[in-house]
This record gives C-alpha cells, structure tokens and sequence, in this order.
C-alpha cells in the first residue's frame, strides 16, 4: 500500500527533502564578492636614462622624504593588525515592598459591645524582588594585508582586502573595509584596526566543522514553528 502511493506521487516532491538537504547542509555562507584587490595602473614605458652622471634620476621613482615608502596610493598594500576586544557587561535589579493594616476595637464592656476585637481586623501585605544581569566578550586577533582602493584630498585612505584560507577540514575567510588616516600608518605600512573608521569585519567559514556547530535543517525548522 505504501509503495503504490509513493510511485504515484510526483518525482519532485519525493526528491524536494534531498534537494534542500544538499542546501542547507553544505556549509555556511561563502564570502562575499567585491573584495577583489585593487592593481594600481602599470608604469608606463620608462624612457631610456640619460647618461648625465647624476645619482638622482626621476625616472627610477621618487618618494618624499616626510612620508619615505608609507603607503598612500591607490593599490598600494597596507597591513592590518586586528586588535578587537570588546566587553560589555549590564545589571540591573529592583525592589519593592508594601504594607497596611487596619484594626478597630470597640469597648468590650457595656450595651455598645456588639463585636469582639478579632472580628474587625485587616491587614495586608505585597511585596517584589528582581534582578537581570547580561555580559558579552568578543575578541579577534590576527593580520590581514589590505589594499588601498581610493585616496582622498583630506588625508585618508579607502582600504578593502580579504584572505582565503583553504585547510584539511573546511575553509576560512576574512575580510575587512574601512577609512583610514594616512598619519596613521605606520613606517612598517601597518594600522591596528581600532584606528579604522567605519570598519566592517567578516570572519566566517564552511567545512564540517562549521557545519557540526550549526543545528541541522529539520531541527531549524521546528525551532522556527515552535512558540517556546
């Protein structure tokens, strides 16, 4: 019985759990594009030198003594030194208490000594106590070689780069963009990335490591469904 209506039902529904069990387990995102390296524009044909007797030829380059070989051009290769370490941390508490009470007590002697004392008494009490507390910490730490993909006149720098590595079990990638002051970097051509402005960070990868930490697809799913 049941394999008469599981021949009558259409081949795309049977194979839809095994399609989208290649989709949602094959790893996590890859990266993004737009991170290609920017190439400053080839030099053109040098014409011969002049055989003057100078030391100093212009032709063979120049570099201001005040910035020496700092990067500064557009595709010139700046390294970035990830020092992130964020931490943050909240707590909170209240408290609350409330009491009132009210008693009447009418002469226990004489005609008027209808009630007895315990029959008119009221009190009441409320109370509340509550306490949150929340901490989070973060850390990145490595290089990654950028390139320098506009200059502008005000003295900073659009840098933009990525690095791919490809291991025994998965691969990693990490990219990074932002602005930054041409002051800023180093003689080694190096900035810590705490001085990157607008600085956006990617670190991620795929593999079956990073599958392994990831829920899989049906339990996702009834994550999403369910109201707890």
């Amino acid at each position: 019985m049941h394999i008469s209506l599981l021949s009558k039902m259409p081949l795309s529904v049977l194979a839809a759990p095994f399609m989208l069990v290649g989709c949602m387990g094959s790893g996590g995102s890859a990266p993004e594009h737009g991170f290609a390296p920017v190439v400053a524009p080839a030099l053109p044909d040098a014409a011969p030198a002049q055989a003057n007797g100078a030391i100093f030829q212009a032709a063979s380059g120049y570099a201001a003594l005040t910035s020496g070989m700092r990067a500064s051009q557009k595709g010139d290769i700046i390294t970035i030194l990830l020092v992130e370490n964020t931490k943050a941390a909240k707590t909170n508490s209240a408290s609350k208490d409330r009491g009132g009470g009210f008693s009447l007590s009418p002469p226990t002697t004489g005609p008027f000594s209808l009630f007895s004392p315990s029959d008119i008494a009221a009190g009441g009490s409320q109370n509340f106590s509550g306490s949150g507390k929340a901490a989070q910490s973060n850390s990145l730490q490595g290089r990654i070689s950028v390139t320098v993909v506009e200059s502008y006149a005000n003295g900073t720098m659009l840098v933009r780069g990525q690095k791919l590595t490809s291991l025994n079990r998965g691969d990693e990638h990490t990219q990074f963009s932002g602005l930054i002051r041409a002051i800023d970097v180093s003689s080694e051509n190096t900035i810590p990335s705490n001085k990157v402005a607008d600085a956006r960070i990617i670190y991620g990868g795929t593999g079956e490591i990073a599958t392994a930490s990831k829920q899989g697809w049906l339990q996702n799913f009834f994550s999403i469904l369910s109201p707890f």
